[in-house]
């Protein structure tokens, strides 16, 4: 293989991996605030717990997201040494803005957050809890900025020419408000927010089926259950309005997706399918026009398709595109139907009489995380040749020196460091689990402990 392929292979292994933990760190921490939220307005010892728990499994998530994903900054002087030049001054000061107003917010109260249990009063805590979550919330806002500009870039202008040339922000909130940014953001917070849910849903379910730590996980699976419930409905309204925005913007890439070509033809809907790139076929189940309805509320109007652009500027894997949008959509319904049903057995108090269902939430804690893998795969494909659309292709952002074997060695470490980390990851969490939370405790020394600290005695009951 070549340096392209190889460090496209690169970048996406390592972005892939660090984007295991970004969404359940965003998604826990709308659940810890709802859990403390509630200790607060009920006085109720068992909320307490539960947040102080799940506090744990954020903290050891936090910790792999920011090991995992400082790598990636490297592998743009690395790798792509062209791609930084050329939008250094815009992509630099959105990283920039990630670390000044959302990785400090995020990490300056996270100490708070682990150790300020009797340190500091139940509201300042409480405030704590909040500013990590708004901190993680804030960070996927610059990345997303960041990303989005790639897509739909906005704001800036070309300087220079040939290989000096360069892209320079001349509206800064142009910039942040590209044609795509919000509409992606949205996605992505829910995607976030559906992978915590599910995640709290699943060790729930686990320790009802174990018949273990009921007071606590009964009424902490609720909470998930409503969390899973309204953002999976959400999800199909922020799915349609980036669709329409990538309609707009990258018509190349909505072929793909669908795998249509013909422009003179209505936009057929696929349900699942298989795109014969050789003579251009795409067959499968299908509502017949219901792309086009979806777009333009008419079922027989045409929708550009992949034949309307030269072949070197459209996706080269058109089907892969095509089955990894297909793979996120189809799980996304799949969280609806899962979620709406335990909701409305929940309505007639039946949620916890059926095993199967609390068996298939505990493995459902996957389908959010590959659905924002497949999502993500999609929309970076589905870019290509581009690596900023219609500015920057992909073969001209590498860096000149590198060479392919450099890639692949590196690669190959990559592996090795993230299967280990990925192993200690989930040693550390399955002992959390089955440790399970800490039943009516208040700072006890097994809590202050687990973080290696001990508690002063002194300040025991010192609240501020």
């Amino acid at each position: 293989m070549d340096v392209e392929i190889l460090s496209r292979i690169q970048f996406a292994f390592t972005i892939s991996f660090h984007y295991i933990y970004p969404p359940l760190s965003i998604g826990l921490g709308l659940i810890l605030v709802i859990m403390e939220g509630m200790y607060l307005r009920t006085n109720q010892k068992i909320y307490e717990d539960m947040t102080r728990f799940w506090i744990k499994i954020f903290a050891l998530i936090f910790g792999l997201g920011v090991a995992t994903g400082i790598i990636m900054e490297f592998e743009f002087g690395t790798n792509w040494a062209t791609y930084s030049r050329y939008v250094g001054d815009i992509f630099g000061s959105a990283l920039a803005a990630e670390g000044i107003f959302a990785f400090a917010l995020e990490s300056g109260f996270l100490g708070i957050l682990l150790f300020g249990w009797n340190r500091v009063s139940s509201r300042v805590h409480f405030f704590s809890t909040i500013m990590v979550f708004v901190g993680s919330m804030f960070s996927a806002v610059w990345i997303v900025v960041a990303n989005s500009w790639q897509q739909t870039p906005a704001g800036y202008h070309i300087a220079g020419a040939g290989l000096d040339a360069r892209a320079e922000i001349t509206d800064f909130w142009e910039m942040v408000f590209n044609p795509s940014s919000m509409e992606r953001l949205w996605h992505v917070w829910i995607g976030a927010f559906l992978a915590g849910a599910f995640l709290v849903l699943s060790v729930n379910a686990w320790y009802i089926l174990k018949g273990k730590f009921l007071e606590i996980a009964k009424p902490s699976f609720k909470i998930a259950l409503a969390v899973a419930t309204v953002f999976s409905l959400l999800q199909l309204v922020a799915g349609h309005a980036s669709s329409e925005v990538v309609a707009e913007h990258q018509p190349a890439k909505l072929a793909a997706l669908e795998g249509h070509y013909d422009s003179s033809a209505r936009g057929d809907m696929y349900l699942l399918g298989w795109v014969d790139q050789k003579t251009q076929k795409t067959t499968g189940i299908k509502i017949p026009g219901g792309l086009s309805f979806l777009l333009y509320q008419d079922f027989n109007k045409p929708v550009t398709g992949l034949n309307a652009f030269a072949p070197e500027d459209k996706p080269s894997q058109v089907n892969a595109v095509f089955q990894f949008y297909h793979i996120m959509v189809a799980i996304g319904m799949m969280l609806i139907v899962i979620s709406g049903y335990a909701s409305w057995l929940w309505m007639r108090s039946k949620l916890f009489d059926s095993r199967w269902l609390m068996m298939v939430f505990v493995w459902a804690v996957l389908l959010p995380q590959v659905a924002n893998q497949a999502g993500w795969f999609a929309a970076e494909m589905g870019r290509q040749p581009w690596v900023v659309y219609g500015l920057l292709r992909t073969s001209d952002a590498l860096s000149k020196s590198v060479r392919a074997e450099q890639v692949l060695f590196s690669l190959v470490l990559f592996t090795l460091v993230y299967a280990t980390l990925f192993v200690l990851f989930l040693y550390l969490l399955n002992k959390k689990i089955k440790h399970g939370p800490v039943m009516h405790t208040s700072a006890s020394e097994e809590d202050t402990e687990h973080f290696g600290v001990r508690e002063n005695p002194m300040l025991r009951g010192g609240k501020t």
